[in-house]
Parts: C-alpha cells; sequence; structure tokens
C-alpha cells in the first residue's frame, strides 16, 4: 500500500516510528513532514498529505499534529477526504468500519508513540463495514 504522511514540528519522533513500522510491513511511505522540532505551519504538511490522497496518488494518509486538531481539519477541507482524529485504537477502527476514514489524524502531545503505531495498524488493517455506513457517508462531502 501507499501511505501519506505528514507532520509538524510536534511530530517528528512519531513519524519516524510510524515510518518504520509501515516499512517493515512493506508499505511505501510519501514522506511530507518536517524533521525537525522548530516551529512550522501544520497546514502546510497537511495539504500535501490530503492532495495525494484525495488524487488517489495514496491509498491512505496519516497526519500528525500537536493536537490532532489543525492537521485533521485542513486535511478535511479536501472533497475526497475524511480525515479522523483518532486518540485509540478502537476510535481508529470506528473511524475506518463506520466512516470510510481515509486519513488518520493523531494527537502527538495526547498519545505515546507505542499507541500512535499500534492506532495504524488498526487503521491499516480495518476494512469499511459498508451497508448502513455507506449511505452516511456518501452525505458527508458538500454537493
Amino acid at each position: 500500500m501507499i501511505i501519506s504522511i505528514g507532520n509538524d514540528h510536534a511530530g517528528p519522533e512519531y513519524k519516524k516510528a510510524i515510518v518504520k513500522y509501515l516499512e517493515l510491513n512493506e508499505h511505501t511511505v510519501i514522506n511530507h513532514g518536517t524533521d525537525t522540532f522548530e516551529s512550522v505551519d501544520y497546514p502546510d504538511f497537511g495539504h500535501p498529505v490530503a492532495y495525494d490522497v484525495e488524487s488517489g496518488k495514496t491509498e491512505l494518509g496519516i497526519v500528525i499534529c500537536g493536537s490532532g486538531n489543525g492537521i485533521a481539519m485542513t486535511a478535511n477541507k479536501h472533497q475526497g477526504v475524511r480525515a479522523a482524529l483518532c486518540w485509540t485504537k478502537e476510535i481508529a477502527q470506528l473511524a475506518r468500519e463506520h466512516n470510510n476514514a481515509n486519513v488518520i489524524s493523531i494527537p502527538a502531545r495526547f498519545t505515546s508513540i507505542e499507541q500512535a503505531v499500534e492506532m495504524v495498524h488498526t487503521f491499516l488493517t480495518t476494512e469499511f463495514e459498508g451497508g448502513r455506513h455507506d449511505r452516511r457517508v456518501q452525505k458527508i462531502a458538500c454537493k
């Protein structure tokens, strides 16, 4: 699977651990994130991930910032993106099963690196249930 990842200054260590996990599991990673802790603007890293997912260049995306909110809001401005802010593996699972989320947003200041990797694993290995959920997902995007 090809996966796009982006992060601001709150997430370099998270990104490093997640990329290691992804590559060990034979995924291809497109990295749009910063590798430093110098203050940067999360939209500069969230938009490229959202473009990758929206255009079909990648199947899924991962975004990381301090709260997970700002970068999720950025990604969700793209019509083809359903970014879910997740802080547990159970939320990540439901985001995929019920919402067909295609981007996971991780709050680096509120989760551990181990939790983040576990959430990514769950996100990648959970399928969309469809059925009644598909009708709801079809109503998310603005027409």
